[in-house]
């Protein structure tokens, strides 16, 4: 999902993000990740919030955050990202409290750590991230594939009290941000009046769309420019009137530079 090639065998590195409002406890965490091959800590937050925009911004692989946080805690940051159809990371607890185990369970956390953090306790839970990983990374084409598109397939554009009727093909880019979907084309914006962009993509030609990020399906013919960016990723300047820069995931990142000798 995450890589950073070599000049022999790629080797994959498991984004991790780290949010504990405590300062000892951030860098702890990060110190005993730090001795563990193959992941690496891309950020740290001080509270849930900034773990949220983090995830957002940053998709890491694996987020371990705290119970107990100022402003949103650990858990509200999971309930979140589900509210928001956001797809979590592997969601790590790392806290002094037991008592949060079973809603943690509830929500799909991956692990649940109790401090002081043991570090062979660590090392099984990012060995089981990294399996899962990978196994993410394995179903990802047959999963995300979505059915063709038809030949009298029309997309319904919202703009303003306009209702507009475009060809699939003239979509530049669509993204979802709080559960609602906007369309940008050559002619402007509106929105879509699809749930999620997974049913956008279900009408949409698999060969002609690509799921960039999680919020954001691009149509490649409307790629202007890949630019370099954070950590081995990159951005995609899209053609449409404003320039769009769009995130690509560490995941399709991998995948870019695969399709594109990067």
């Amino acid at each position: 999902m995450r890589s950073r090639a070599t000049s022999a065998a790629p080797a994959a590195l498991m984004s991790a993000i780290v949010a504990d409002d405590e300062a000892l406890a951030r860098d702890e965490m990060k110190f005993l990740l730090g001795q563990i091959p193959d992941i690496e800590v891309i950020a740290t937050a001080s509270n849930g919030l900034e773990a949220l925009e983090l995830i957002e911004k940053l998709d890491p692989a694996v987020a371990f955050l705290d119970i107990q946080m100022p402003g949103l805690d650990g858990l509200g940051v999971l309930k979140r990202l589900k509210e928001r159809q956001i797809e979590p990371p592997h969601i790590v607890f790392a806290t002094a409290f037991d008592q949060f185990a079973v809603e943690a369970f509830r929500l799909q956390a991956m692990d649940y750590i109790l401090k002081p953090v043991d570090k062979e306790r660590l090392e099984e839970t990012v060995a089981r991230a990294r399996r899962a990983t990978a196994e993410r990374i394995s179903e990802l084409p047959a999963a995300s594939l979505p059915r063709p598109a038809t030949a009298f397939t029309k997309l319904l554009l919202r703009a303003g009290s306009r209702n507009l009727i475009i060809d699939p093909q003239e979509l530049i880019y669509a993204t979802i941000d709080n559960g609602v979907i906007t369309m940008v084309t050559a002619q402007g914006d509106g929105l879509a009046n699809f749930r999620t962009l997974e049913d956008l993509q279900a009408v949409l030609d698999p060969d002609l769309f690509w799921r960039a990020h999680r919020s954001f399906v691009v149509n490649i013919n409307r790629i202007r420019e890949v630019v370099p960016w954070f950590k081995s990723t990159y951005q995609l300047k899209m053609d449409d009137k404003r320039g769009t820069e769009i995130p690509v995931s560490r995941m399709q990142s991998r995948r870019l530079r695969e399709m594109l000798n990067l």
